[in-house]
């Protein structure tokens, strides 16, 4: 078997918000092409936007959280992006990689126009720079798994066994980047449109130190916005058009705003005053809007689960128990969460892999209905586990339940409270209430039990939800040679063999929802909520970042 990472990372942030980025998922300002509609006029009435959290860092090496991962991604830009379709597209590329037959050289031109914002060209020594910086343990880059079983050394260098300068990626010129790969990975190009793969400027990181990625004045851009007004204990911030960016002249709005909007009525009034152009709605505002024809609801590929983590401060938790996560598995009604808590358009789900995101490459069927439906309802199997657990832990059981403060992230968490009290006699459930930063920073160390998390995917395979479950990377102590051996067939005994990789994929993900309950899948987001009419071209994706701004604008 591969050999896994050494040093255990954070995979997973606590339930990061139902976001808004914003805009008419059936309104787009570009063409097929991602090049835009020609349209050159500017916008200078300001688009003003929400998020549900704050910002927890700007330098892309070191967040996972939504607002951030947003942020980035336009206010930076990679090799690639994705159009309005998810179709990757050149950015800082030129074109679309040479890849060598054997799948292990990727030869890429970058254009020569690309300019950061401090004047300096973007080159291909940017992006060795920070992907050799995401790669080196010793930076606990939150994304540094990516690099396990992709680029050249990269299993090495993580593991702490080879120099993070030994990366399979150089510079052959100013303009020209060659990657050298472990093996073949189909979905690789994709992965370099994702923020963790962004370029840094070595100069104005080094010179910023630790501050870089902390504030506006501590950040450098090559993408369509610059940042204003922003530190990491902002609750407001400005996106506003870079001049330097190559294609300036297609990015519609001068200037976006946003608010971090905790409260759904806070959210509703704002839009209803005039003062938020887009309002996302949760529960009884989303409810009562389904008939306003200024709603919408936006299926989304992100899903929601419960995190048990097994070990606490080195020391086994409630959840090392497996008929106690098994009872936790069962009793949960998500029909009931979704319709009467979240009531937004998001669905129930019984797999880790949500519904539409990935098709069989032989048959064209879709995984979560070729996968089935795993660990359903069931109260009374529920209770038999618990009683099990009741036995086996001489008394009865409490459980620590971790959650963000925003005001959906609160109401779900009651609910799950409520729900697992209710239907688990001889269970207690006690919600502790913390801000973003903080809950990723217990995430982080291992300090916590129970918590709501949301995983969205990185690029578009079943890989992306599976892989960071394997014994070497998650976050929750689980161990299972089983689902290790699956993975690691999958990745290389099968990588190219499409139906049998499938087929493997699908095996894995039984043992990890269903065989040993090391997760409980909850829901697959939908965002319902609220558009101005006027908000027009902001693009929505199914993985990566969640927006693209660069089209977006409101008319006068």
């Amino acid at each position: 078997m591969k050999r896994g990472v050494k040093k255990s990372l954070t995979l997973m942030t606590t339930l990061l918000l139902l976001a808004a980025c914003g805009g008419n998922a059936g309104k787009s300002a570009t063409d097929d092409s991602g090049k835009g509609n020609g349209t050159e006029q500017k916008s200078t009435r300001v688009l003003n936007l929400m998020e549900a959290s704050e910002i927890g860092s700007m330098d892309t090496i070191f967040t996972q959280d939504e607002p951030s991962v947003n942020a980035q991604s336009n206010v930076f830009e990679g090799l690639y992006q994705l159009d309005e379709k998810d179709k990757i597209i050149p950015a800082v590329a030129k074109e679309l990689p040479e890849i060598s037959e054997d799948g292990k050289t990727y030869t890429i031109k970058l254009r020569d126009d690309a300019k950061w914002s401090n004047g300096d060209k973007v080159t291909a020594k940017d992006f060795v720079f920070a992907w050799k910086k995401m790669a080196d343990p010793k930076n606990q880059a939150n994304y540094f798994f990516l690099m396990d079983g992709t680029i050249l050394n990269g299993t090495e260098i993580v593991n702490e066994e080879k120099s993070a300068d030994e990366l399979g990626v150089k510079a052959l010129d100013d303009y020209t980047l060659e990657i050298q790969m472990e093996k073949p990975v189909p979905y690789f190009t994709s992965l370099l449109a994702f923020s963790p793969f962004f370029p840094q400027n070595e100069k104005f990181v080094t010179e910023k130190g630790k501050a870089y990625g902390t504030s506006s004045e501590n950040i450098v851009s090559n993408g369509p916005f610059l940042m204003e007004n922003w530190d990491q204990s902002s609750m407001s911030w400005d996106l506003v058009q870079n001049p330097e960016y190559y294609d300036a002249d297609k990015v519609k709005s001068e200037k976006i705003h946003f608010e971090v909007l905790k409260e759904t009525n806070t959210v509703f009034n704002l839009y209803e005053s005039g003062e938020l152009d887009v309002a996302v709605l949760t529960g009884d505002f989303a409810k009562q809007n389904k008939d306003n024809p200024d709603y919408e609801a936006i299926q989304r590929s992100k899903v929601y689960s419960l995190r048990m983590n097994q070990k606490r401060n080195d020391k086994p938790s409630i959840f090392a128990n497996e008929n106690v996560r098994k009872a936790i598995s069962y009793a949960l009604d998500k029909e009931s969460l979704v319709d009467n808590i979240l009531a937004d358009g998001s669905t129930a789900i019984y797999g880790y892999i949500p519904k539409d995101f990935v098709s069989n490459p032989e048959t064209g069927e879709d995984f979560r209905k070729e996968a089935g439906e795993l660990v359903k309802t069931d109260e009374k199997l529920a209770n038999e586990y618990l009683d099990k657990a009741k036995k086996e832990l001489n008394g009865d059981v409490t459980i620590e339940l971790l959650s963000k403060d925003g005001d959906g992230d609160k109401k779900v968490a009651e609910f799950i409270q409520g729900q697992l009290e209710d239907a688990l006699p001889g269970l207690k459930v006690n919600v502790k209430t913390v801000p973003l930063n903080n809950s990723i920073e217990l995430m982080k160390k291992g300090d916590y039990e129970l918590s709501v998390s949301m995983w969205g995917p990185d690029y578009q395979d079943p890989m992306t939800f599976l892989e960071s479950s394997v014994s070497s990377k998650n976050k929750t102590s689980y161990r299972s040679e089983k689902y290790d051996q699956l993975i690691d067939d999958a990745s290389n005994k099968y990588a190219n063999d499409p139906e049998k990789r499938w087929e493997t994929l699908i095996a894995a993900e039984k043992v990890l929802v269903e065989e040993d309950a090391a997760l409980v899948p909850l829901y697959q987001q939908a965002r319902g909520q609220l558009v101005r009419p006027g908000v027009e071209g902001i693009q929505y994706h199914n993985f990566g970042a969640t927006c693209t701004y660069k089209y977006a604008y409101i008319s006068e």
